[in-house]
């Protein structure tokens, strides 16, 4: 590819993030404005911000790499993030926004009435984050090196800076307009250069990916370890989506409860139309790139097939497009990643010794440029690993933590604050130390697979230490429990203050 064309595809994204930015930074004004958009985000806008946020660099450059690698297995990544939402429409959606929090650390603390709670949500939001976080800022790296041919740090630090300046200077308010606008460039960049490479696929006489079964079906003749891995990375994508605090934090956007239900089922359409564009993406590499595999490259194939399948300057202006398309993507998830932290840092920061300092925006600006520094330094500094992989980690992490704290918080009045801490820092050791290890030693065999692929038994430990805990505990149960979960579960449009 011309290193030209996507040196100017990475600044037309970049410099129309920052003007999409600014112009959200008119509306911006008050605490609630950079916090939640003072919750007045419409469905159409929230529903394209959050498929702008979700679909990150593991959805965009991840999901063809791994169906390239692995085959038809690889599709439960894709099939797993779209149905986390599904049952984020059922059990969490609408009750959470009729909590009235502006972060997870607000939802808990309103509804266990405990500041411990609050804190070690807190923690948890952070360290998803930057879980999160790590794999974007890699991927940025591995774009800009593929199509410019500069430094790895290169990517990174500008997806980093760029975020910084957007977070600070507009708060939610101008992520929302981004996150819209990134959605349908991502889209857009996908689909168009996919209609060119069919076509050459066909005038190359349709040739066939494959005919290794084990690459062309789901657990075809799968050892234990095969359905293990599938059933985690289903338990991790299902039950992690309702985790994610910067997935959560958009419902907080909504006007109420019925319009976070739309948002949702909107979402649901527009990531099924997407997660359908990587996998062909994938299967043509399996034909045109499958040297990537042996050279460990395989999240580069969606860059890649234009020049290997088109050529020329065409190839060379739709591997622009993509390069843009992706750079997007890692723009706006780390946008949303950094708004969840430093909301949640900036909320916690309000109300110490520190708030009589800093006001509540204040506060959030000083969090954004402090939190964003850690997973960069990781980014830097750690192995490279494929980023669907990596960004499994976090989802890991988010399913044995918050999900249990947010199913059991609006479901359970038996819930406790013991309870509920116990069955956060069990779940969160056993989703947590997993991918420190696997990083660091990679184990191999059944030990190496638990650890890599931890969901499938670090969700039931949460599960099990918050229920189990919160029986043993049965009279701490806050003494508003019914008040709250009525909050909770009645519509808007009812006055729920007058009937107690």
């Amino acid at each position: 590819m011309n290193a030209s064309y996507g040196i100017f595809a990475v600044t037309a994204v970049a410099i129309a993030t920052i003007a999409i930015g600014a112009f959200g930074l008119r509306f911006s004004r008050t605490t609630s404005d950079f916090y939640v958009a003072s919750r007045s985000v419409s469905p159409i806008w929230n529903s394209s911000a959050i498929g702008g946020e979700y679909l990150s660099a593991a959805s965009f450059l991840g999901v063809a790499g791994l169906v390239l690698a692995f085959g038809a297995d690889m599709l439960w990544y894709p099939i797993g993030w779209t149905t986390g939402y599904l049952l984020l429409l059922v059990f969490v959606a609408a009750p959470l926004r009729r909590s009235g929090a502006y972060t997870i650390p607000d939802f808990a603390q309103v509804r266990l009435q405990s500041t411990a709670v609050r804190y070690t949500a807190s923690l948890l939001v952070v360290g998803v984050g930057w879980l999160y976080l790590m794999p974007q800022f890699q991927g940025a790296g591995l774009t800009m090196r593929t199509v410019t041919g500069a430094p790895s740090w290169v990517g990174s630090v500008l997806v980093a800076v760029i975020v910084v300046i957007n977070v600070v200077s507009g708060g939610m308010r101008s992520i929302t307009f981004v996150q819209a606008f990134q959605y349908w460039l991502k889209l857009t960049a996908l689909l168009i250069p996919l209609f060119f490479l069919l076509h050459a696929w066909q005038n190359d006489g349709s040739p066939s990916p494959a005919t290794d079964n084990q690459w062309l079906f789901p657990v075809y003749n799968s050892d234990g370890q095969g359905i293990y891995r599938t059933y985690s990375v289903m338990v991790a994508t299902f039950l992690g989506t309702m985790g994610l605090p910067h997935v959560v934090v958009r419902f907080y956007t909504n006007p109420d409860g019925r319009t976070a239900r739309r948002t949702t089922l909107i979402v649901l359409g527009l990531l099924g139309t997407f997660y359908l564009l990587p996998t062909i993406y994938g299967v043509l590499g399996r034909m045109y790139a499958s040297d990537l595999i042996a050279e460990g490259r395989t999240d580069a194939v969606v860059l890649e097939l234009p020049s290997r399948m088109i050529g020329g300057t065409a190839g060379d202006l739709l591997a622009a497009l993509l390069t843009a398309g992706a750079f997007a993507a890692f723009l706006s998830t780390s946008s949303g990643l950094t708004m969840s932290i430093a909301g949640v840092v900036g909320q916690d920061l309000v109300g110490t010794r520190f708030g009589k300092r800093f006001t509540g925006i204040t506060a959030l600006r000083i969090a954004a440029v402090t939190c964003i520094l850690v997973p960069l330094t990781l980014s830097l500094t750690a192995e490279r690993i494929a980023v669907a992989n990596s960004v499994t980690f976090a989802f890991a992490l988010a399913a044995s933590t918050f999900c249990p704290l947010l199913v059991l918080g609006i479901w359970w009045r038996g819930l406790t604050a013991k309870g509920a801490i116990t069955g956060m820092i069990g779940g969160g050791l056993c989703a947590g130390v997993a991918p420190i290890v696997t990083i660091a030693a990679q184990p191999d065999g059944w030990v190496g697979l638990l650890l890599g692929q931890p969901a499938a038994w670090s969700v039931p430990v949460g599960f099990a230490l918050m229920i189990g805990v919160s029986m043993a505990t049965r009279s701490n149960i806050p003494a508003n429990v019914a008040r709250t979960m009525v909050r909770l579960h009645t519509p808007e449009r009812l006055d729920v203050d007058r009937r107690f």
